[in-house]
């Protein structure tokens, strides 16, 4: 839920607030409006400011999504662990083997505008392949995941590409069940907003990641348009929180092998230490807000919860 990137780098100062949490809110405006999903109670998304926002705001000095509180985190966990004590490794194991589907929806403009071409969709499918493959670093783990094509649509009307009407599009045109990602390509203020797992029982209709469809390979963002940030997005939607999650706390994102950081990454600055709690940042993790050209793995205990994750909420 990288600033830009919720998206979700990554951050957008809100002039009046600041708030922790993985669901990015829309970049300030005159009326500085939730978003339509927040204000129907679906919770955890990651809202990731546009590119076009200031570099210091993205450095997670202030957060633009909302809050997940620790108490919030801990019934999540209590609920995955009594769902998965009901199934077996094997079952587990089985459950996260097959590919997973992934349909696009391009939703362009009536002038075109946005329209990418299938030679990019089918890079973005290769990029998220070699990054869960942990193809990227030798420090990276392979999480298991692969992904297939399953179909590409194409809409033209303004309105939706400019994620208007975004509860109604994504619920008239999402196809497959809890397993199936889907990638809704829009303009608008971030980079992407993704959904969480543990909602889908709560609201499938508008599960999935929305993407700003320029930061695909081959798009127009300066540091973003490696197609790192369906990657950054797919991480949510597989259960994984930003590395920042709670700040410099133990919890941090329930994973023990992401160093805690106190705040989003800005570009790549090798050796941040943010957080006075063991390890340096790790601005090389995809759920961190750092550039494209920065990112390259996710770790075992990442690659552990996807699964887990995945499992307990989507097989």
């Amino acid at each position: 839920m990288r600033s830009p990137r919720h998206v979700t780098l990554r951050l957008l100062a809100l002039a009046a607030a600041s708030v922790t949490a993985a669901a990015f809110l829309p970049a300030p405006s005159a009326s500085a409006a939730i978003p339509v999903e927040r204000r129907a109670s679906v919770e955890q998304e990651c809202f990731e400011p546009g590119p076009d926002l200031a570099t210091s705001a993205r450095g997670g000095q202030a957060t633009d999504h909302r809050d997940i509180t620790r108490a919030e985190q801990r019934a999540i966990e209590r609920r995955t662990d009594r769902i998965l004590s009901r199934t077996s490794a094997r079952q587990r194991r089985a459950a996260v083997a097959a590919p997973v589907p992934v349909y696009v929806h391009v939703m362009a403009a009536k002038n075109g505008a946005g329209d990418v071409t299938d030679a990019q969709i089918t890079q973005q499918i290769a990029v998220l392949n070699t990054d869960f493959a942990g193809q990227e670093s030798t420090a990276a783990a392979n999480t298991g995941f692969t992904f297939t094509l399953a179909g590409t649509d194409r809409f033209y009307n303004d309105t939706w590409h400019r994620d208007g009407s975004s509860t109604t599009y994504r619920k008239r045109t999402r196809q497959g069940g809890a397993n199936a990602l889907n990638i809704w390509l829009v303009d608008f203020n971030y980079l992407g907003i993704a959904t969480f797992p543990w909602d889908y029982a709560k609201n499938p209709g508008i599960d999935g990641i929305r993407v700003q469809y320029s930061s695909l390979p081959g798009g127009s963002i300066a540091n973003y348009d490696l197609g790192k940030t369906a990657t950054h997005e797919a991480g949510h939607w597989f259960g994984l929180y930003h590395t920042f999650q709670g700040g410099c706390v133990a919890t941090n994102d329930e994973v023990g092998d992401t160093p805690a950081q106190s705040s989003a990454t800005s570009g790549c600055p090798e050796g941040r230490d943010s957080c006075t709690l063991p390890g340096l940042d790790p601005i090389h993790n995809y759920m961190d807000y750092s550039y494209d050209a920065c990112y390259d793995q996710f770790t075992p205990g990442q690659s552990t919860r996807a699964n887990q994750m995945f499992a307990a909420y989507r097989a």
